[in-house]
């Protein structure tokens, strides 16, 4: 495992935290590779019950790493084992919390609608920005969100790309609580102890029932990684993120 992810254990759970803070937290491969294998240990460790994903430094986490998907690195970050950050995709039998403070945007909302339950500092902003970049909302977002929310604000949300409040994301039942930034370490610990204590067996079947309730499936999956492949080879997706790299408003070419 790199240092772009940290594994900590206390008592009986694991604390991931993505650790590339000068970067916003966005994901590269070599996060991928090693948030992945983070998941494998906390899976295949038995003394391990629950995980915490959080983010280190100011924000949760920003999504793609553009400069990476300017490079050419686009399908190793979105369409890998277990889809985007090697975590997305993927069915586990123990269930890992989302700790988000910052923002949680693009790809890094995405990775939060991963987790199982998400507790967030209340001054955390939330969004999926991809259509300003001319990209989608691939990593779940567009095939997920739904299912977390009414129709009609999941698609606001996905059409317009504008960002929201963590008071808006309690009032729809998006997020299990949001809490003072100085409270919510210890918040979403308390919760993951409380889980901890249940059994293995029990929370692993509840997990299993859970991912059948709303989620997509492999069709879906389908037809979002071909809208992926199709979307990142547009000029239009290399526009949008050379404009915001560049700090400028991108122009448009429909193709």
């Amino acid at each position: 495992m790199t240092d772009t992810i940290l594994f900590d254990v206390q008592d009986d759970i694991a604390i991931i935290t993505l650790n590339r803070p000068e970067q916003r937290n966005a994901i590269n491969p070599d996060a991928c590779t090693a948030l992945r294998e983070a998941v494998d240990r906390l899976e295949n460790t038995p003394e391990l019950r629950v995980g915490i994903l959080r983010g280190a430094g100011p924000v949760f986490c920003a999504g793609m790493d553009l400069k990476a998907f300017q490079a050419g690195q686009a399908n190793d970050i979105l369409l890998g084992e277990h889809g985007f950050a090697g975590f997305v995709k993927r069915r586990r039998s123990k269930p890992i919390i989302a700790e988000v403070q910052g923002a949680a945007l693009a790809g890094g909302f995405e990775l939060m609608l991963a987790c199982d339950l998400i507790i967030a500092a209340d001054d955390a902003v939330f969004g999926l920005p991809e259509p300003t970049l001319g990209i989608v909302a691939g990593a779940g977002g567009a095939v997920r969100l739904g299912a977390h929310l009414p129709p009609a604000i999941a698609n606001e949300i996905l059409l317009t790309g504008q960002v929201f409040s963590a008071g808006k994301a309690v009032d729809w039942g998006l997020i299990n609580r949001a809490v003072s930034t100085f409270d919510l370490s210890d918040t979403t610990l308390a919760l993951a102890k409380t889980i901890a204590k249940n059994a293995p067996i029990a929370i692993a079947e509840t997990l299993r029932l859970t991912a059948l309730r709303g989620r997509a499936d492999d069709a879906m999956w389908d037809a979002n990684d071909q809208a992926i492949k199709q979307i990142s080879a547009t000029q239009d997706a290399h526009e949008g993120i050379a404009a915001f790299l560049e700090k400028r408003q991108p122009k448009w070419s429909g193709r």
